[in-house]
């Protein structure tokens, strides 16, 4: 993984001790992150580092219980709940597959997709409750006995159709992003109105080492065959969790979809989950989410039925390396400038920008851009010297940078030759030429 934690001033809840305890939580996993790519040193030192976070986390969890516990916040039950779901089971889980795996690359991933997903989650939303900034988002989960009932059912159904060994490794799933995964979205409704909305996700790696076998496949990808596969069997697993639970109601499938990760977002952010659980597996980690009984309206998802079936999976399979779209850096002291060279990007790049040097440095830390479009001329810092701090980087110094400037004179050129930037474009060119120049860069870059 290659992404860092950034803190931003959002984070903050108001109480000190707590906000740079979090700090403190941050750094730490961007040490894990640098960690993870040390070969050779990455299972010992990620060892020691994991040790170290989870100790720390859970004396922030005590003293930020106390502090609840002081001041009579009425969410106090809640919040603990959710703490001791992470220590006793979110860390154990994590631990012994890194142990089982002797800290291989997928294991490393999972810790450090589910504690970063866990902490920045948890930070923005229920410690910002404390406060009163946020409403809690697990105020409407079932009761823990309901919780365990339904996640022992899916580890004995896991078990009856694949002989697979689960294991709940949070009954506080947020949606935090693990490893290469597959959206499948179902609604079911009865004639009187009952709905549920069903939010299953799947590493792939876990639908070739299931479906895959039984169907016989020789593929070590995820296809149209196994998409197609692995729908009906979800389907089937999914009725024999609704009839265990609800015998009595006649349920019919009323929408079918495959999501991508940001529309999969959006659903868990705009709803809060009955059930939210997310398991280890032993072939690959598993989420199993129920929201209701509220629909989503229009969210641009195309319905799958028996007409367009095979056309909407083999769609779903090949956008789904497109939708990653390469990723441009703007950095200007000018909002209208930024604005402007945006609205002219977005279209077809995700576009991040940045007012000065040193938010420009962070941006790229948080999320490495495939380029970056720099302007020469800015107050403080200007664009030669932001170069420079880029190419001082060992992490940063490949990533190509391209001056937008209002000249080009033959001593700002010859400053910046040796930092090596791609090229110049002037800003008084043409929106048509400096889109193309963009774009004849990155085509060259993809071939």
């Amino acid at each position: 993984m290659s992404n860092r934690l950034i803190w931003q001033e959002r984070f903050n809840i108001g109480v000190s001790f707590i906000d740079e305890e979090h700090k403190k939580l941050f750094s730490i996993l961007n040490k894990l992150f640098e960690y993870s790519k040390e070969d050779g040193k990455s299972q010992w030192v990620c060892q020691e580092g994991i040790k170290y976070f989870k100790d720390h986390a859970m004396k922030h969890f005590s003293e930020e219980e106390s502090y609840m516990a002081s001041i009579h916040y009425v969410g106090y039950e809640t919040h603990r709940h959710l703490h001791d779901n992470f220590r006793k089971k979110t860390i154990p889980a994590l631990e012994r597959e890194l142990t089982r795996t002797f800290y291989s690359a997928d294991a490393i991933d999972h810790f450090l997709g589910v504690c970063a997903g866990w902490l920045i989650g948890h930070t923005l939303t229920e410690d910002r409750a404390i406060v009163g900034s946020t409403v809690s988002k697990w105020g409407d989960l079932l009761p823990a006995e309901q919780q365990t009932s339904m996640g022992q059912a899916i580890i004995q159904i896991l078990g009856d159709m694949f002989q697979l060994k689960s294991r709940i490794i949070s009954e506080c799933y947020g949606g935090e992003r693990f490893g290469k995964g597959v959206y499948y979205r179902l609604v079911y409704a009865t004639k009187d109105g009952k709905k549920w909305e069903i939010l299953l996700v799947l590493e792939q790696k876990l639908i070739v080492k299931t479906v895959g076998d039984i169907v016989d496949t020789q593929s070590e990808t995820v296809n149209v065959m196994l998409m197609n596969a692995a729908r009906y069997m979800a389907q089937q697993f999914v009725g024999r969790i609704r009839n265990q639970f609800s015998p009595e109601d006649a349920f019919e499938i009323k929408e079918e979809n495959l999501l991508t990760y940001e529309q999969f977002e959006s659903i868990f952010k705009g709803q809060n989950p009955q059930i939210s659980l997310l398991f280890d597996t032993g072939a690959g980690y598993f989420a199993y989410c129920v929201l209701a009984p509220h629909m989503l309206k229009n969210t641009g998802k195309i319905a799958i039925n028996a007409d367009n079936a095979m056309a909407e999976i083999k769609n779903y399979l090949d956008k789904s390396e497109s939708l990653v779209k390469k990723k441009i850096l703007l950095v200007d002291d000018s909002e209208i400038a930024l604005q402007a060279m945006k609205g002219l990007l977005e279209k077809d790049y995700t576009v991040e920008t940045a007012k000065s040097g040193l938010a420009a440095i962070r941006c790229i830390t948080l999320d490495r851009p495939d380029l970056i479009l720099l302007d020469y001329d800015m107050p403080v810092v200007d664009g030669s010297q932001v170069l420079e701090m880029i190419r001082s980087e060992e992490d940063f110094a490949d990533i190509p940078v391209i001056f937008l400037t209002g000249r080009v004179d033959k001593k700002s050129v010859q400053k910046v030759i040796p930092l090596k930037p791609l090229g110049f474009l002037l800003k008084t060119s043409g929106a048509e030429e400096i889109k193309k120049s963009v774009d004849n860069y990155l085509k060259t870059e993809n071939k």
